[in-house]
């Protein structure tokens, strides 16, 4: 009976080595920098700096064009005052008589052909 109980923990332990062996390679092959993960995550932590350096890129820009937007704004308000108060001082000119008639405006001329003078 002893015998038997060697042999199955001797099989038990060649098997639980095989299977160590086994996990071993697909571990090694999961690590590996060009295929496995390990690859994938070398890839996506460059994508990570490619994608920070452009949001940095992108906000330096947009804080350029805020800051330029607001210039143009406040220009145009200013503007817009400007006008607002040439066409206010506008109605406080008085009205002007409308221009006179063409008949008016042209001299006449009456031509006496004689008679009782």
């Amino acid at each position: 009976m002893n015998l038997i109980a060697d042999i199955l923990l001797a099989a038990g332990a060649l098997g639980a080595g095989f299977y160590c062996f086994v996990l071993s390679r697909r571990l090694s092959r999961f690590t590996d920098l060009e295929n496995g993960v390990g690859g994938a995550v070398a890839v996506l932590s460059a994508q990570v700096d490619d994608l920070t350096r452009t949001l940095g890129a992108a906000q330096s820009t947009a804080g350029e064009s805020t800051a330029r937007l607001e210039t143009i704004t406040a220009r145009a308000e200013d503007a817009a005052k400007r006008l607002e108060l040439m066409l206010a001082s506008l109605h406080d000119l008085p009205e002007q008589p409308p221009p006179p008639s063409r008949e008016e405006a042209e001299p006449r001329f009456v031509r006496h052909t004689g008679g009782s003078r």
